[in-house]
Formats: C-alpha cells, structure tokens, sequence
C-alpha cells in the first residue's frame, strides 16, 4: 500500500546520532481496515478504501452499518480511498494496515486540513507589509490593504486580487517528510518537520512519490 490514515496528536523534539534537535511531529498512523476493493469492472477505477477509528453505533447512519458489517468490524470514524498502491502488494477485503508499512529514513508525504483562521486581513493572510511611514497624513493605516484597482479602465477590480478573507481550513499536502522514529507496538510514526491541522485532526499518510 502506499498511504494509510492517522491522527496528528502533537510535536516534539529528538536529537539525531550528531546530538542536533529536530522538531517533528507524532502521527498516530492505523491500524485500518480493507472495507472495500474498488475494481475497473464494476466501478470504473482500481482503490482501496481504508476505515480508521471506532465510533459508536448510534452515531452512524444505517448505510454505514451495513457497510462495515459486511467487513465484519464496528462502524467507523474516518473511510478514505487510496488509488495508487504498489504492484505485488494488493490487499484483499478485511485486511489490516499498520504502522510498519512504513520503514524509517524513508520520506512521505502528509496531507491534512490546515488550521482555520477565520476573516483575517491582507498582512496576516498574505503578509503584506502595510503602508510603511506614517508621515504625511497616513493614520490607521499601517495594516490597510492599498490601492487595489485602475482609473476609468478597466473600471473593476480583476479576480484574484488578495484582499482580506477567510483564512485557513485548506487540505494542504506537506511533501518530502522524513520518517525520523517508528513505534510499532503503539502505531506511532515520527515524522520530521510539521503536519498541516491542530493536534487531534485526521491525516493521510502516504509514500512519497
């Protein structure tokens, strides 16, 4: 398989073999389960589906039940596909993916939802670096956005000016990460660097590509 899903819980730091401090991240990758196998002959294209974490019963649908007793298993929180997978090591249907997948020193890719910020201005959503001095009239202004459009033409501003607005809550896909620790018996991967989402939040964890 070439991915898996996970849960971000936290940062924290190690020190390598050369006694450097590398900030990284503890992702909290599987176990999950084969809930489907998805072929070109009966639903177009070739997948994977993967389901991680319990949830209770009363707070699935009917359809969900039925779906994850078909694998034998208790519903589940999270169900993701995954189409691209190694040749030679197809899953069959009721499967269980861990964390040993996965081989430290080897890198990944993470992809997540990112923090969400709410309306934010053009300095903190798109650094913009303000008006500059403050002589010569300019009051609260500092953090303004400037001019943002022509004269008489083209009389509009164009799409895709940055201006203020929502900010965050973006599915973000950090690439190149490397495996820095694996603790099998916890379902633990340490990753090196940062993982888009607050503690808590749900990840895809894949083989870099």
């Amino acid at each position: 398989m070439s991915g898996i899903i996970g849960k971000k819980l936290g940062m924290t730091s190690i020190f390598d073999a050369n006694g450097k401090n590398i900030a990284c991240t503890v992702i909290e990758a599987g176990p999950c389960i084969v809930t489907q196998i998805r072929t070109k002959e009966t639903d177009g294209y070739d997948a994977i589906q993967l389901a991680f974490e319990d949830k209770k019963e009363k707070n699935a649908t009917k359809a969900e039940i039925g779906h994850f007793k078909k694998a034998g298993i208790t519903p589940k929180r999270i169900v993701r596909e995954f189409t691209r997978f190694e040749e030679g090591h197809q899953k069959t249907f009721g499967d269980i993916l861990k964390v040993d997948i996965f081989e430290e020193g080897e890198f990944i890719d993470v992809i997540g939802i990112s923090k969400g910020k709410g309306f934010q201005g053009v300095i903190k959503r798109h650094g913009f670096g303000g008006v500059g001095g403050v002589t010569h009239g300019q009051h609260n202004r500092l953090r303004a956005p400037g001019s943002v459009g022509a004269s008489s033409y083209p009389s509009k501003v164009f799409k895709g000016m940055r201006m203020a607005g929502r900010t965050g809550g973006d599915r973000v896909k950090m690439i190149n990460l490397q495996v820095v620790k694996i603790v099998a018996d916890k379902n633990l991967i340490v990753v090196k660097g940062s993982v888009p989402g607050p503690n808590g939040s749900y990840v895809i964890v894949e083989r870099w590509s």
